[in-house]
């Protein structure tokens, strides 16, 4: 390593990008994403994240590929975590998404120099921290953090289609599409359906 590689080495953070899924759903829980890598600052290009965007703008291919990439690049250290429905029915959506970041943060391997968070997220004061709207638009250390969110959610609502096939999950992932809305007025809730987001919205489709 030259001097100018040492340098550089030197003078980076431990920066983590943050992000959530799943915060809008009917059903399963809210996912949030967190990858962590070395950077000089958090405006620093990485070669590697070229073309990462928002995982909302991506296909469910893409969001696969780039979470594979990030997965195995030892140059960054990914996490998620998952709060469940009952949580999010118990304490509130918001206060949900707040625990899973402070969670989240605590699996990482060392305690970031910066944590850059998007929209109204926010981590422990401990932090030393960023939230920024449409953060995962904007810096690729936070896109990087949703599709981390995304891809594990997903999976998940795939899974859960396995075991209530009935109301279709690996298709909308709990979303409130048409198609969800009728598999719950002829079914009714399961285990993983947020109660609090769903007697509104179904009485709703229901007169619609």
């Amino acid at each position: 390593m030259n001097n100018k590689n040492k340098q550089h080495k030197h003078n980076c953070k431990f920066i983590v990008g943050i992000d959530e899924a799943g915060r809008g759903p009917l059903a399963g829980p809210v996912c949030v994403g967190a990858v962590g890598t070395k950077l000089k600052n958090k405006d620093e290009k990485l070669k590697i994240l070229e073309g990462i965007k928002d995982s909302k703008k991506l296909s469910a291919k893409k969001r696969e590929e780039w979470f594979k990439v990030l997965r195995e690049n030892p140059e960054f250290e990914c996490h998620h975590i998952f709060v469940s429905n009952e949580a999010i029915d118990k304490f509130g959506i918001r206060k949900a998404v707040i625990f899973g970041a402070e969670k989240v943060l605590e699996k990482f391997s060392r305690q970031p120099d910066l944590v850059l968070l998007d929209g109204s997220l926010y981590a422990p004061g401990k932090y030393n921290q960023e939230t920024i709207i449409k953060g995962d638009e904007k810096i690729p250390l936070i896109a990087a953090g949703s599709i981390v969110a995304k891809v594990s959610r997903d999976r998940v609502m795939i899974n859960m289609h396995q075991k209530y096939p009935e109301y279709c999950f690996n298709e909308h992932k709990g979303y409130g599409t048409k198609k969800h809305f009728e598999k719950i007025i002829k079914h009714g809730f399961c285990e993983i359906h947020r109660k609090t987001f769903c007697g509104s919205v179904v009485s709703l489709a229901k007169n619609g």
